[in-house]
């Protein structure tokens, strides 16, 4: 599927998939960079087992949820303290598990890095970006319903750095990551001795979407080993909560795999049992969300497919990516892509579809349905 999807012009993917922690499936094909800007390339390079991919919001997973699950086992941080007792500014009655659970009220998304859209919570200094959100007006009355929202990961992140002294980078690479012997799962990669090669790129034309938006300072060359995320990127300095972490397929599967396990990878444990166990209980109003993990209740056909069992979990990411665990079938699996590396596929009906989404690889859900049907 992923092959056939490639030869009609799909930009490229890698699917990990592992059984009883041992690997069973893989599957890497297409291009780190079909095109540079609106051109495309002669000789494209294709991708490797150890391309970096800009994972969007599996950051959310495998650098907030991981920072926060260590936190929780260690005592640091109670899920049910309000907001307000680690930022005194916040006068609205959200707990930290409200932010987890996506019921805290805060808007989807707000663009703070456009000053005509932003108005007076206009910023491109992270600091300033982390007080702004907490004045970000709510959407709806925290607890009456459940919107995905990267601001809730924004403030999340921003936990970690003020329980930890740290910024989120340094805490989760050095603490966590560099610990079970990861060393491409990282933010600003191209900070740290890693040049653009090294990516699979995402937007061809920065964020302009194929020249359709502008905004002062928007970037206009292909992005590779930038994150994409504009709040992540514009607006806290690459580091955030929501976004901003690239890994390998290989180094991705690892992180997974301490989910399978329960906070243990081997020898190595980074949080409890039971923190894990915690992180992945339903909520009672929307039983497909945990504590930012999204579990297969309700209409999850989209991203698990049909055949995943009711215990599975996992996150996906904008720019292409999907993670999933599946306890009752052993599994996990990783699929990484590159799939918003692809033209618009229709400006004048949505900026946010790209050639790339159309696919059966890019839409998740088939090609898992087809994983479950050859393994069951």
């Amino acid at each position: 599927m992923i092959k056939k999807d490639v030869e009609k012009g799909f930009p490229g993917g890698s699917l990990l998939v592992k059984k009883k922690g041992k690997e069973i499936y893989r599957e890497t094909c297409g291009y780190q960079q079909k095109y540079e800007k609106k051109q495309l390339l002669s000789h494209p390079p294709k991708l490797k087992n150890q391309t970096l991919f800009d994972l969007a919001s599996n950051t959310k997973m495998y650098a907030t949820n991981f920072a926060l699950q260590k936190l929780v086992t260690e005592g640091e941080l109670n899920l049910l303290s309000p907001l307000s007792f680690y930022f005194p500014s916040f006068k609205e009655n959200v707990r930290i598990i409200d932010l987890l659970q996506h019921t805290a009220g805060f808007p989807a998304d707000f663009p703070y890095y456009i000053r005509e859209k932003a108005g007076d919570l206009y910023s491109r200094d992270r600091l300033t970006t982390i007080e702004h959100i907490l004045k970000t007006p709510l959407s709806y009355e925290p607890h009456t319903q459940h919107l995905y929202s990267d601001l809730d990961y924004m403030l999340l992140g921003a936990l970690v750095e003020k329980l930890t002294c740290q910024t989120l980078d340094l805490f989760v690479e050095k603490k966590i990551f560099q610990k079970l012997g990861l060393t491409r799962t990282l933010f600003n990669p191209l900070r740290k001795g890693y040049v653009r090669s090294d990516f699979a790129a995402t937007e061809r034309m920065g964020n302009t979407r194929d020249g359709f938006i502008h905004f002062p300072n928007v970037r206009t060359h292909t992005l590779q080993g930038e994150v994409h995320d504009e709040k992540a990127f514009y607006s806290m300095d690459g580091v955030s909560g929501h976004a901003g972490l690239f890994s390998t397929v290989d180094e991705l599967s690892v992180l997974v795999e301490i989910m399978h396990h329960n906070g243990s990878y081997g020898t190595k444990q980074v949080f409890s049992e039971s923190t894990a166990k915690t992180f992945v209980t339903p909520s009672q109003q929307n039983p497909s969300y945990g504590l930012g993990w999204r579990l297969n209740n309700g209409d999850m056909k989209y991203m698990f497919g049909e055949h995943a069992s009711s215990s599975a979990f996992g996150h996906t990411g904008w720019t292409g990516t999907l993670t999933i665990i599946d306890p009752a079938h052993e599994l996990t699996v990783v699929l990484l892509t590159n799939k918003k590396h692809s033209p618009l596929k229709d400006p004048l009906k949505s900026l946010n579809i790209f050639e790339g989404d159309e696919f059966k690889t890019g839409q998740y859900g088939p090609l898992v349905t087809e994983l479950y049907k050859n393994l069951l």
